[in-house]
């Protein structure tokens, strides 16, 4: 990270935990809602299945920028469906980078060239060992690797959502992550439990073996991109929610948190790690603000 980067982030921070302030900081722009699969814990795939266009894409990108957003993300959808005549989402990146966001981020499924050394971190979905990830996914396993295999950057960070079906596999990612080549990182989210999900779902004690499974990862020495302080909290569900610093744009669309805070009852059930660790760190929690100094400084 830049230092200049680094300055500005620990200058909003203190402001926000200093004057209790709900100005955010991360956005995400959905290019499209259509995907190439149709995974067995998804609930936003193919809904419209429309690619929105490049103009409305950079217009909902310089909303954010505006009103103060700096750590952005695109995401589907699948991301890499994305195209407009002859702009691609390299395209969408290298222009948010003109355009001032100082953290560019994707995600993706894998499935096609993941080969995108502009964006600083590809979050992509790895779901468990090749049985369980097919199992989820449908036959994409050893496509994701051969993939990574081929890109020309390390700024590949797994990215798990973990539920019953792969619940028993967070050490095999882990350690897939520390051995892989261009592999930066994995980081995890419990299955949040949309309503047509619900079965999928983790117990109170199912997430603590998982953390702690995650814990004894990281003694290990395997990367991960999340704070182990922030444990407790998603455990048991008592981080405070939505995550007012940051925002989600879709056809025009502006959601506080994610596009989960429209279904009734959800966010009390949330399972996304960094809405925990970031309203954490924004209510001035000590522990989290120190580990994600370090895990920040080392992983981006």
């Amino acid at each position: 990270m830049k230092l200049s980067s680094f300055v500005h982030f620990a200058a909003f921070g203190v402001k926000t935990i200093l004057f209790r302030k709900k100005a955010p900081i991360l956005g995400t722009v959905i290019v499209t809602d259509k995907c190439n699969l149709r995974c067995k814990h998804c609930s936003v795939n193919n809904i419209t299945a429309v690619i929105h266009p490049y103009d409305k894409v950079r217009r909902e990108m310089q909303t954010l920028y505006d009103m103060g957003v700096r750590i952005l993300f695109f995401c589907g959808g699948e991301t890499f469906l994305w195209r407009d005549g002859d702009k691609t989402l390299r395209d969408l990146v290298i222009e948010a980078k003109k355009m001032g966001f100082l953290i560019v981020n994707v995600v993706t499924n894998g499935t096609f060239s993941i080969d995108l050394p502009e964006a600083d971190l590809i979050l992509l979905s790895l779901d468990g060992d090749r049985e369980h990830h097919n199992t989820i996914r449908g036959n994409t396993y050893d496509t994701i690797l051969h993939n990574i295999s081929k890109a020309t950057a390390d700024n590949i960070c797994f990215y798990m959502a973990i539920n019953q079906i792969n619940k028993d596999c967070v050490d095999h990612v882990c350690r897939l992550a520390r051995d892989t080549k261009n592999v930066r990182a994995v980081s995890f989210n419990f299955h949040t439990p949309y309503p047509d999900t619900k079965e999928l779902a983790l117990s109170k004690d199912e997430k603590k073996k998982c953390c702690e499974t995650i814990t004894h990862m990281m003694d290990e020495g395997c990367p991960v991109f999340n704070l182990k302080s922030a444990f407790p909290y998603l455990i048991e569900n008592r981080f405070p929610t939505p995550c007012h610093q940051c925002l989600v744009i879709e056809d025009g669309k502006i959601s506080t948190c994610g596009r989960c805070i429209d279904v009734p009852g959800l966010c009390e059930q949330c399972g996304y790690f960094f809405v925990a660790e970031y309203t954490l760190l924004f209510r001035g929690n000590l522990k989290v603000v120190f580990e994600m100094l370090k895990t920040y400084l080392k992983y981006i």
